[in-house]
C-alpha cells in the first residue's frame, strides 16, 4: 500500500510506512485528521440534520464549518476556551452552547470508533521479528494519541477534569505488517506480484464490520477461461493473506475496501509462514473482489491444469460483502484439490472427546449449512461438566477422509478457526470469547462471530473414526441416533443430502445437495461418488459406525433441546461400547 490514508466504505486504512504521528499535533495536521473531520461533517447533515443545522449556525459555507472545526480542535489541545476566543472570536459559534459543542464530539469520537481502522506497516525486506516489536509499540502509541486527543477536547470544553476514564480502542482495531516476497510466479501470473504479503496480523477484539450482506447464495460454478491471465493488480488497492487451507497453500488477495473479509481469515485459516510460500507456487490462489466493470455477482472457479493451480474468482460488487463468500470459495477449491488427490472432503464437524469413565471417541457429524453441526458441538461443550472430562474440535464445518500411506483410514481439518451464528452459541461461551471474536453484523438476523478454536498442529495430526453420522434437522424422531448395518442405505442418505433450510443462506424449506457439500463434491459429482464408494466401503469394512444423528434443529421448539437430547445418547451409545 503507497497511500498515506484511504477511507471508504466506513474503514479507514492508516500506512504507518508512509507516515506515522507520533504525537497529536502531527496528527491533528495530518490528511487522515482532515478527511474524518470532513466525511464526519458530511454523515451528520446527511443523518442528524437536526443536530447539522444548529452545530452549523453561524457558518456560511460546510467547507467554513469544517475547516474551522478542525481548527477548533487543533487549538484545544493547546489552550483554553477563554484563550482561544482571546485570540480569534470567528470559533465563538462553536462554543454559544457548549452541551451541543460536546455532543458534536461525542459523536465524532462514535463515529470515528464504529469505523474499521485498520494500520499497515511495509517492510521492503523480510525482517528477524525487532520490526514486529517496534510496530506494536506504535500500534499502542497511536491509541492513546487519539484517546488522548478525546479526552483533552472534552476536558478543555466542559472545563473540568473527568471523572471516569474508559480505556477502548481508539485508534487502530487491527494491524497489518506486510513483507515484499518473491514466489515462483508463472508467466500468466506476474501480474500479481507486485502485492506484498501479509507477514503478520494484530488484531484487538471484539473486531466488529458491518456488512452489506448477511447471507451466502448458490454455488460456485467452473469456468473455461484464466480470470487471472493479463490481470493486473494495484498495490495501493490489495492485500494477499498467504492461507494455510489443510495441508494446502492458498493466496488469497482481497481488495482493501473488503478489509474485514481478509482479516477474518486470520481467525479461520493458519496464515503460512515465510519458509512456507517464499519462492513456492501455491496451490490455489483467490481473488476478491475484483472492479471488472460488472454490477452483478460473478463468482467461479478456474482449473489452471497447465500450472496445476486452482483459482478462484469474485468481483467487485455488494452481493459478495458477507464472509461466506471468502470462506467457502476457498473450501470449494480445496475439496476440488483434495478429490483429486483421491480423499473424500466431509462438509461437518469432527469432535476427539474422553468421556469421565475414560472412553474415547472421535465423531463425525456431516450435514450442509443448518443442519445442526456447530449446535451439535455446543451441546457437546454445555454437557462438558456431566459427561466429558476433555474435547477437542478437530473441525467445525469442513474436513476429509484420507487412506494414508500405511492404509490408514484417518480425519483431517482444513480450518483452525469456526465462522458460527452467534445465535447459536450458549450465552456464557459467546460472552466468553468477546476477548477473540470478529463479529459480523451483530445485531441482524444470521449474525455471524469468527474465532479460533484449534490449532494448526491439532488439525493437521490426523484421527481414526469411530463415528460417521448425517445430521437430520427435520425429521421428528424419538430415537435421536440412528445406525446403518446396509452399506447401500447408509450411502443413499448421505448422499441426498436433505436438510431443512435455516435462513443461514436464501434457501428456504426442505432441501438438498449432493453428498450436503456444495463446495467440491456438487460441481465434481463423478469423481465424488466414486471417492463415495470407496470410502463408505472402507468405513464399513473398518467397523466404523455410521449412521443418522436427528438434531431436530428446524424443528420449532428443539432448536436447543433436539442437539442436547441427541448428543446424551450419543454418549449413553459411547458408553455401551
Amino acid at each position: 500500500m503507497l497511500q498515506e490514508f484511504t477511507l471508504s466504505r466506513g474503514r479507514a486504512i492508516i500506512n504507518f510506512t508512509s507516515k506515522y504521528c507520533d504525537n497529536r499535533r502531527k496528527i491533528l495536521t495530518s490528511y487522515a485528521y482532515g478527511r474524518v473531520v470532513e466525511s464526519f461533517i458530511y454523515y451528520l447533515k446527511k443523518d442528524n440534520p437536526v443536530i447539522f443545522e444548529a452545530f452549523s449556525k453561524g457558518f456560511e459555507s460546510d467547507d467554513q464549518l469544517i475547516r474551522s472545526f478542525m481548527e477548533v480542535i487543533r487549538l484545544l489541545s493547546v489552550c483554553s476556551v477563554e484563550e482561544l476566543l482571546e485570540v480569534n472570536n470567528k470559533y465563538a459559534p462553536f462554543f454559544q452552547d457548549r452541551d451541543l459543542f460536546l455532543e458534536v464530539i461525542e459523536l465524532l469520537y462514535h463515529y470515528w470508533r464504529r469505523m474499521e481502522r485498520i494500520v499497515v506497516v511495509h517492510n521492503q525486506r523480510q525482517g528477524d521479528g525487532v520490526q514486529n516489536v517496534r510496530f506494536v509499540q506504535a500500534y499502542e502509541l497511536f491509541n492513546e494519541l487519539i484517546l488522548s486527543i478525546y479526552r483533552r477536547t472534552k476536558e478543555v470544553a466542559n472545563g473540568f477534569a473527568s471523572q471516569v476514564y474508559r480505556q477502548t480502542t481508539a485508534g487502530a482495531n487491527a494491524g497489518l505488517i506486510l513483507n515484499d516476497v518473491t514466489w515462483n510466479s508463472p508467466l500468466e501470473y506476474k501480474g500479481l506480484t507486485g502485492i506484498p504479503f501479509i507477514n503478520s496480523v494484530l488484531i484487538n477484539p471484539p473486531y466488529v464490520s458491518y456488512t452489506k450482506k448477511n447471507t451466502r447464495d448458490g454455488i460456485f460454478r467452473e469456468q473455461t477461461l484464466n480470470p487471472v491471465a493479463g490481470m493486473i493488480l494495484n498495490e495501493d488497492d490489495w492485500f494477499l493473506f498467504p492461507a494455510k487451507v489443510g495441508d494446502l497453500l492458498a493466496f488469497v488477495y482481497f481488495h482493501k475496501d473488503f478489509m474485514c473479509h481478509g482479516l477474518g481469515l486470520a481467525n479461520l485459516f493458519e496464515l503460512a509462514k515465510q519458509d512456507e510460500y517464499v519462492g513456492k507456487k501455491p496451490d490455489m490462489i483467490y481473488i476478491f473482489g475484483y472492479p471488472d466493470g460488472h454490477d452483478e455477482k460473478r463468482t467461479f472457479y478456474y482449473k489452471d491444469k497447465k500450472n496445476d493451480i486452482l483459482v478462484g474468482y469474485a468481483n467487485y460488487c455488494d452481493d459478495i460483502d458477507y464472509f461466506g463468500y471468502m470462506k467457502k470459495m476457498l473450501l470449494t477449491l480445496h475439496n476440488i484439490k483434495q478429490m483429486e488427490r483421491g480423499k473424500l472432503p466431509i462438509h461437518g464437524a469432527m469432535v476427539n472427546i474422553i468421556l469421565k469413565n475414560g472412553r474415547e471417541a472421535n465423531i463425525i457429524i456431516m450435514g450442509d449449512s443448518g443442519a445442526g453441526k456447530s449446535e451439535s458441538l455446543e451441546a457437546f461443550r454445555t454437557l462438558n461438566e456431566k459427561y466429558i472430562r476433555h474435547m477437542r474440535v478437530i473441525f467445525d464445518d469442513m474436513g476429509y477422509l484420507s487412506l494414508d500411506a500405511d492404509g490408514q483410514l484417518k480425519a483431517y481439518g482444513t480450518e483452525i478457526g469456526a465462522f458460527v451464528r452467534t445465535d447459536d452459541l450458549d450465552p456464557t461461551y459467546a460472552f466468553s470469547q468477546l476477548d477473540r471474536g470478529i463479529y459480523t453484523n451483530p445485531d441482524k438476523v444470521n449474525a455471524r462471530v469468527t474465532i479460533p478454536i484449534s490449532t494448526y498442529e491439532l488439525i493437521s495430526k490426523g484421527f481414526p473414526v469411530d463415528y460417521f453420522l448425517y445430521a437430520n434437522n427435520y425429521a421428528e424422531a424419538e430415537q435421536k441416533i440412528a445406525l446403518f448395518d446396509n452399506i447401500d442405505e447408509a450411502i443413499k442418505t448421505f448422499e441426498a443430502g436433505a436438510r431443512k433450510a435455516k435462513g443461514t443462506t436464501t434457501e428456504q424449506g426442505l432441501v438438498t445437495s449432493y453428498f450436503a457439500n456444495p463446495f467440491g463434491p456438487v460441481q465434481e459429482r463423478p469423481l465424488a461418488e466414486q471417492l463415495v464408494r470407496q470410502y463408505f466401503g472402507v468405513l464399513f469394512e473398518r467397523g466404523v459406525k455410521v449412521g443418522e444423528m436427528h438434531t431436530s434443529l428446524a424443528i420449532e421448539g428443539q432448536t436447543k433441546d433436539g442437539p442436547r437430547l441427541a448428543a446424551e445418547e450419543l454418549f449413553s451409545m459411547i458408553n455401551e461400547d
